[in-house]
């Protein structure tokens, strides 16, 4: 096991300034040691001096000056070596600075590059490998976009688009192959597709169905085999909506 090398003032090109200044100490907030607290704690004190530290040869302490440096020296580091340089490249950038990040080789840096780049700019991302990357796209892609992730083949992403879609597209999904995205899709349809539902073979799809439909529709699940659906389709007969 390599062990990280100890700090030692006198070899600091800061022992001379801001040592006698108090605005660094020994164990507690010094930008040499390997210890990501310390350094922090360092640039928080002196932000003037994060930007030196950009193309520091130790990745951390670049991640973490990238945090205080000025946004506008920051940029060249999107291509840097380590991939915890870049999120934090991605999550100080601006908006619309971030396009040429959407195909960083790692999701956790397209992640963060999907949750904050401008909406408009997020359709090159529909066909990201990483379903969690979609899914961030999926919350955030303006709606006349979402409806290319309807035949996402990852059940948690088409969840998201369920929620987000107009109602009007919903129709879309009423033959999703996932029972809990059918379910999305039943509380929140048409009542026109809702009534499409009410002979889904998963009885919590049905359930849902049953508050969006009519009440003459209702009277289709009066004899279904769950109880819960039955009693569902009674209170809505009995007075719950047209």
């Amino acid at each position: 096991m390599e062990i990280a090398p100890v700090a030692r003032c006198e070899a600091c090109p800061h022992v001379a300034d801001v040592l006698p200044a108090q605005k660094c100490k020994l164990g507690d907030k010094c930008v040499k040691a390997h210890s990501g607290r310390q350094i922090d704690r360092f640039f928080r004190t002196n932000p003037e001096l994060a930007e030196g530290y950009l193309h520091d040869e130790f990745w951390e302490r670049r991640a973490i000056a990238v945090g205080y440096a000025p946004r506008d020296s920051i940029g060249e580091l999107a291509t840097d070596p380590d991939e915890i340089v870049r999120r934090a490249v991605a999550m100080r950038l601006p908006p619309e600075a971030l396009d040429g990040m959407r195909k960083d080789p790692d999701r956790e840096v397209r992640i963060a590059v999907a949750q904050r780049i401008i909406p408009d700019r997020l359709e090159t991302m529909i066909g990201d490998a990483d379903y969690m990357v979609r899914m961030v796209v999926a919350r955030r892609i303006p709606h006349g976009k979402l409806p290319r992730l309807i035949g996402d083949e990852d059940r948690e992403v088409r969840k998201i688009v369920a929620e987000q879609l107009p109602t009007f597209y919903l129709a879309r999904l009423i033959e999703d192959p996932d029972a809990e995205v059918r379910r999305i899709v039943a509380g929140r349809a048409l009542p026109q597709d809702a009534e499409r539902m009410l002979n889904d073979p998963d009885w919590t799809v049905r359930f849902a169905a049953v508050g969006r439909v009519s009440r003459d529709a209702a009277h289709q699940l009066l004899a279904d085999p769950e109880p819960d659906v039955r009693r569902a389709a009674w209170q809505k007969i009995e007075g719950g909506g047209e």
